[in-house]
């Protein structure tokens, strides 16, 4: 890998994460649209996003050759069921006044991505690696030994996420492509609940406010845009490197609910965070250290 080509995924993953980290903003900016109708419109403007990138980067051709392989179909298939029951849970943790859950599946969610390239990318855990996995574990563990609950919501969101980057990684395919192919697997389900099942106060576009369509029409961009940076990184650098650049998002995710939204610290939480944030200092550390010596071997 090209030092340019890494500080490419550097750059598209600091975007990303960044992006990702103040979304729960928007998503406050419409609490009073139903998470279903939210996940739809994200769905419907970002294919049509994706169609406008494509027509302006002339990207027809690699769209017609990936459409002409049915493994790879079947596996953005899978990778966009991933992603939007990622999307969905989100947004409905975010309006229910769960933003803190949905900060600590994302700082879980680097140490997961550690376990995935060992499973199934061949890349080795270094001693304080595992030193941060147990860490995490305990954190999780003591939550359901003190308090008889897990945090289901942490939980589903790191690990959708991160079999999600897994995949995009092995199947390799750019990002625009795939980002459109899976959207366009999703567009059916979210065409036929926004204009025929939903039956709300906001489902019906030609009654709403032109500043609220703008806001659902734009889901579009905030979906599309880090999802790209996102691919891209994940195409560039090693999984557990991408892990590296994960705590910014869950950090502006954790500042937004206790700093802007009033949501409470509570007991439970406070263990599970205190365990996760160990073990991701643990993380970073021994990523610092690993860098040194490749700068010292050089």
């Amino acid at each position: 890998m090209s030092d340019n080509s890494a500080r490419q995924g550097v750059l598209c993953a600091l975007g990303a994460y960044f992006i990702w980290g103040l979304a729960p903003a928007y998503f406050k900016l419409i609490a009073q649209v139903p998470a279903n109708e939210i996940i739809a419109h994200r769905i419907l403007w970002s294919v049509v996003f994706m169609l406008v990138l494509l027509s302006l980067g002339r990207r027809w051709p690699q769209l017609r050759q990936s459409l002409r392989r049915g493994k790879l179909l079947l596996t953005l298939a899978l990778t966009s069921v991933l992603i939007g029951s990622n999307w969905l849970l989100f947004i409905w943790a975010v309006n229910h006044h769960h933003m803190l859950e949905a900060s600590l599946g994302y700082f879980i969610n680097p140490l997961v991505n550690v376990l995935l390239g060992m499973l199934f990318l061949g890349e080795r855990f270094r001693r304080l690696q595992w030193f941060a996995m147990v860490l995490a574990s305990a954190g999780v563990l003591v939550q359901l030994w003190m308090f008889g609950s897990l945090p289901l919501i942490a939980l589903w969101l790191a690990l959708t996420f991160a079999l999600y980057g897994l995949l995009r990684k092995k199947i390799g395919i750019d990002a625009q492509t795939g980002m459109l192919i899976e959207t366009l697997w999703l567009l059916p389900a979210a065409a036929y609940y926004l204009f025929i099942v939903a039956d709300s106060p906001t489902s019906h576009l030609g009654a709403n406010g032109w500043h609220l369509n703008l806001l659902l029409a734009c889901a579009g961009v905030l979906t599309t845009v880090p999802l790209l940076l996102f691919t891209a990184a994940a195409n560039r650098l090693r999984l557990s490197t991408l892990g590296f650049f994960q705590y910014l998002g869950p950090t502006l995710m954790f500042l937004l609910a206790v700093g802007f939204y009033g949501e409470a610290l509570s007991a439970d939480k406070l263990y599970t965070f205190a365990f996760i944030w160990l073990a991701l200092g643990v993380f970073v550390t021994d990523a610092i250290l690993l860098q040194r010596r490749r700068f010292s071997a050089a």
